[in-house]
């Protein structure tokens, strides 16, 4: 069985900035409980249980009136967690979900009506090879893309910004609007005039593509600092600043060490380093979310 990954902190640093009224946590997973919603038998990993109920409390911890739920792959495809949540907290929340391509426009249109914005694929290879089980590839976003189009139901693209290059043309004439996680998944060391990262900045500039400014604990080498970041969210937010929104990926998933287990006062500290405006602040984590995910503006 995989690994058990470690616990999110409860404790965070304080914020040095007033949160915004309705501020969208745009990225966030669930996880059971595991007697009603149990994992995938196949998984890459084996998160600790955090429940809805958990992430509304991490939202208030921060200030944050509003979250989207990502269905993640040691869930597989079911989405029963996500749509019990959506169904309880309907002002709240909103979902990307995850499906394989047979599943039909009835299901997905009650999904739609349910509060489900998007769903997400997962393209994210590292030298050829796929990261992470259960992931839904291209094959099955071809086959959704006439419906989801009709239903106006975005794409949410796990990816690595150096495929973009080979990558883009075939999503681009999907005719969806995409939306590009975690920044690219890029890597620090490869520099912000990567073709690969460059073709994102292009993608979010001609309206293609939007991005999560999130995951900068991912993409760092400097651990707790996330300085090495910087010049990628900048670009990014220079491109396009109204296809630009924030996520903590919280419970962060995947993390074995619990010194390394990321802040979210750290990261949203860092966010608001990045975006020092108060008007960007508010695009970017009020009314970008709500023009995206279909919050109440």
């Amino acid at each position: 069985m995989s690994n058990a990954c470690c616990a999110p902190l409860d404790a965070f640093q304080k914020l040095t900035f007033a949160m915004p009224a309705n501020a969208c946590d745009s990225h966030a997973h669930i996880f059971g409980p595991y007697d009603r919603y149990p994992l995938a038998e196949e998984r890459s990993y084996t998160p600790a249980e955090n429940d809805v109920g958990r992430f509304l409390w991490h939202l208030d911890r921060l200030g944050m009136a509003r979250g989207v739920l990502v269905t993640a792959s040691a869930c597989g495809t079911d989405n029963s967690s996500v749509l019990d949540a959506l169904g309880k907290h309907p002002q709240r929340l909103r979902a990307v979900a995850v499906c394989d391509g047979s599943t039909d426009r009835a299901t997905l249109a009650a999904w739609r009506e349910a509060g489900v914005a998007g769903l997400r694929f997962n393209l994210y290879r590292l030298n050829g090879r796929s990261v992470y089980k259960n992931g839904v590839g291209f094959e099955a976003l071809q086959a959704l893309a006439p419906v989801m189009r009709e239903l106006g139901l975005h794409a949410q693209i796990w990816v690595h910004a150096p495929d973009l290059p080979d990558l883009a043309p075939e999503l681009e004439q999907l005719g969806i609007p995409l939306v590009v996680d975690h920044m690219g998944r890029m890597n620090t060391e490869l520099g912000v005039d990567n073709p690969g990262f460059k073709k994102l900045c292009a993608m979010l500039a001609d309206g293609t593509a939007w991005t999560k400014i999130s995951g900068a604990d991912r993409n760092t080498k400097r651990r707790g600092d996330y300085s090495d970041v910087d010049a990628y969210a900048l670009s990014l937010l220079r491109a396009n600043p109204e296809h630009v929104v924030w996520g903590s990926d919280w419970p962060h998933i995947n993390y074995f060490d619990p010194g390394h287990v990321p802040d979210d006062g750290v990261l949203l500290n860092t966010l608001r380093r990045w975006v020092p405006d108060d008007a960007l602040l508010q695009r970017v984590l009020v009314d970008n979310p709500a023009t995206l995910y279909g919050f109440e503006k």
